[in-house]
């Protein structure tokens, strides 16, 4: 086996200020200087695709970063078409750290002939190249089975556990976490352990996709400050309502936790006359301007863990290691000081 010596970035358009966020973290923790690789994604007039590395990356260990957010189509061709211009140069591994994995939420078949679409972009990582993926917060655990490499898959929650231990320090016990639904109750539950916080349901039934009929709290929040936790934050139409309903079921406030700040449409203009306090989000999806201006938006960054968790991959040690509040901690040091 070839020698690797440092673990190489490169990145595409998707976030390029998240990698490079990444690269100044990973300049951290080994003492010297990590930059992207130099390369050129562009695209041709006919919108076609095309990338040129300008460094050698012969037998080195290459990791992608490039979530596959919106525009979903383009993002993931940059991965596909980055990933083959790496194979062709004789790149000794590649990893694609893929913050938001899009296409996420089609990983079942909902009613007769409809696609599994996550499984064919899995497919489509796999025959490109891509021989490890690192992602964050899967809308569904089983997309992992999707793939024959290895995936790893990290939590936002630990991190979440760390900024509600800084942002209510001192009213922990008046705290619910709420899921806002029975789908994602999993989710919920882990972060209710982590800030040793009860934990409640928002029941909701739908007339058809996209419209929200009904919601019905399960549990009893009266007087608690309630904190929604998710993987991801669309249109925020349900997101907002359920910040309503759980206010006339007597919660002092409302506030929540989502990983993946889609925002797409009415979004921001939602959560700005929403009646919650706050909407947390990470920057595995790059924030718009809209999204970055929004007073009661605040966004959490992911490129600590994700550095060290490239550097634990490149290293052979554990990942799940990072799976814990007390492996980040000191991590997150200085952005949030538990002392």
């Amino acid at each position: 086996m070839a020698t690797i010596n440092e673990p190489k970035l490169i990145s595409g358009n998707a976030n390029m200020p998240l990698a490079q966020s990444i690269a100044r973290r990973m300049s951290l923790h080994r003492g010297m200087s990590v930059g992207l690789v130099d390369a050129r994604v562009e695209r041709f007039n006919d919108g076609e695709i095309f990338v040129e590395v300008f460094e050698n990356v012969r037998g080195e260990d290459m990791f992608i970063i490039q979530p596959t957010s919106n525009p979903a189509n383009d993002n993931l061709m940059e991965l596909l078409i980055m990933t083959d211009a790496l194979r062709r140069s004789s790149a000794s591994r590649i990893t694609a750290v893929v913050p938001y994995f899009g296409y996420a939420r089609q990983d079942r078949r909902t009613k007769a002939r409809t696609p599994i679409s996550a499984k064919l972009v899995a497919n489509m990582m796999v025959e490109a190249g891509i021989e490890r993926v690192l992602t964050l917060d899967l809308h569904a655990a089983q997309i992992q089975g999707f793939f024959d490499i290895p995936v790893d898959n990290l939590y936002a929650s630990p991190i979440f556990a760390l900024d509600i231990m800084q942002q209510f320090k001192g009213c922990l016990s008046d705290m619910m976490v709420v899921s806002p639904d029975v789908g994602g109750v999993a989710r919920a539950r882990e972060l209710a352990k982590r800030i040793n916080a009860p934990l409640s349901i928002v029941d909701k039934r739908r007339e058809k996709a996209g419209e929200v009929a009904e919601m019905t709290i399960i549990g009893d929040v009266s007087g608690k400050k309630c904190i929604i936790v998710d993987d991801m934050c669309d249109t925020a139409g349900t997101l907002c309502k359920a910040a309503e309903v759980l206010l006339e079921n007597g919660a002092s406030e409302v506030h929540a936790y989502i990983t993946h700040g889609v925002m797409s449409g009415p979004a921001v203009e939602r959560v700005t006359n929403s009646v919650m306090k706050s909407l947390v989000i990470t920057d595995s999806i790059a924030p718009s301007d809209a999204v970055r201006n929004c007073a009661n938006i605040r966004i959490l960054p992911t490129a600590p863990m994700f550095a060290q968790a490239i550097l634990n991959i490149w290293n052979g040690t554990s990942v799940s290691s990072l799976f814990e509040t007390e492996t980040l901690s000191p991590i997150y040091e200085g952005l949030y000081n538990r002392g």
